[in-house]
């Protein structure tokens, strides 16, 4: 029987100078490698904060989606409206399996049991690691699959972004890019603005999933942590992006990579 259902409601008692300080640091750790943290929050949620694992992962989305919707204009600024519209069908096709996916993925993530949810969070955190390395530190090639085959290829992909995004409370962008490059063939800046149009929507749809569970009483309770995680997220997010390539990649991805497998190791505790 599950146990998530029902969760003891837990509101954060911490400083908001804390508060704040945590959410810009991972804000910078983020911005330096064009992410917005929210990878690094959810062990930091569970093990700093002390909120349960289905209680962190919808604070994770809310911060998520306030983070992604203010860095909106920047993202919309910097990229090449004509480019991201002559190629809306990767969008599209992504997008009919990601909706799907961020339901399915709430729907699993509220039904789960408490300690089979960490477990599925550290395995997920482990690919995000992946994936970090996969995707900042080698070239990616292209699969150049015929349209056959690419269309479902990208609904399933979609899908199981959708799944991760959801179940971690993140956007899934670490995970859409590497996607969009390898199956439809598409260069990393394309990929980057392309993939806000596919994350945005499927954010939106997890976060309405959440909505119709009771765990999301849990947001009202901390309304006041979610903004000012948030805000420091942000104002750490720009920093970072000012900081970028002050570090190089070959230290600075190990070094994230590690931080979220460590976090994951101590997730393992809280089976």
């Amino acid at each position: 029987m599950a146990t998530n259902l029902n969760p003891v409601l837990t509101r954060s008692t911490h400083s908001a100078p804390l508060v704040f300080a945590a959410g810009a640091a991972l804000g910078v750790l983020g911005g330096m490698v064009g992410l917005g943290g929210a990878e690094f929050r959810l062990p930091l949620l569970i093990s700093m904060f002390g909120f349960a694992a289905l209680s962190a992962v919808i604070l994770n989305k809310a911060m998520s989606l306030v983070t992604v919707l203010a860095a909106l204009p920047a993202r919309l600024a910097a990229a090449s409206a004509s480019n991201v519209a002559e190629h809306w069908p990767v969008a599209v096709n992504l997008l009919a399996g990601s909706l799907l996916g961020a339901w399915a993925g709430a729907s699993w993530a509220v039904r789960m049991r408490s300690s089979t949810l960490y477990k599925v969070l550290v395995a997920l955190m482990a690919l995000m690691a992946a994936a970090l390395l996969v995707t900042h530190t080698t070239p990616l090639g292209t699969l150049s699959l015929p349209l056959w085959a690419q269309v479902p290829c990208g609904v399933v992909a979609g899908f199981g972004i959708g799944v991760v995004a959801a179940i971690m409370g993140v956007a899934g962008d670490e995970l859409l890019i590497p996607t969009i490059v390898l199956l439809f063939s598409q260069d990393i800046k394309t990929a980057g603005s392309l993939s806000l149009l596919v994350s945005l929507p499927t954010m939106l749809v997890a976060f309405a999933r959440y909505s119709r569970d009771g765990s999301f009483a849990v947001l009202g309770a901390n309304l006041r942590f979610t903004v000012i995680t948030a805000a420091g997220s942000i104002a750490g997010a720009l920093l970072g992006g000012l900081l970028l390539g002050l570090v190089p990649d070959l230290v600075l991805i190990p070094a994230l990579a590690v931080i979220l497998l460590v976090s994951a190791v101590k997730l393992v505790r809280h089976d």
